[in-house]
């Protein structure tokens, strides 16, 4: 498979980090807590809810299938699906990220968007370590392996 890169939308983007910025600054100043999407959905899990906690996943689920739904709309260009996807591979995936959000002592919102806007060092150690191994990964998977 030839994955390319044939619609770059850099307004639309843009549009997603401020929003995604104003929510962490939102929930900063209104509530002192950090927009760490896996610390909120640990914290669910482990029955330490919090009525913001679940306002604010619901609010990042609500809000994806409403652009989802409405893009056309919106203009933004449709989203491209990936067919015949091996769903072990998803199940892995997704095992190996909730280990390392657990790992890490957090995720990319919480570490990248927020830790690095309070310029905490260990936050920007992680990222740099989530971003790094994101591409290792995708190389080993994309060119040597060649199984997407």
């Amino acid at each position: 498979m030839n994955w390319e890169i044939t619609n770059f939308t850099p307004l639309s983007a843009l549009a997603g980090g401020l929003l995604i910025g104003i929510a962490a600054v939102l929930l900063m100043f209104g509530n002192g807590r950090i927009a760490g999407i896996s610390g909120m959905f640990h914290g669910l899990l482990r029955r330490e809810r919090q009525l913001w906690q679940g306002l604010f996943l619901t609010g990042l689920i609500v809000a994806a299938g409403t652009v989802h739904i409405l893009r056309t709309d919106l203009g933004l260009p449709a989203t491209p699906v990936r067919d015949n996807f091996p769903l072990a591979a998803l199940l892995v995936a997704g095992f190996l990220v909730g280990f390392g959000t657990r790992l890490g002592a957090g995720c990319t919102s919480g570490h990248g968007v927020c830790g690095i806007g309070r310029r905490a060092w260990r936050s920007i150690i992680a990222t740099i370590m989530f971003m790094s191994t994101a591409i290792l990964t995708t190389y080993v998977c994309y060119h040597l392996l060649e199984i997407f």
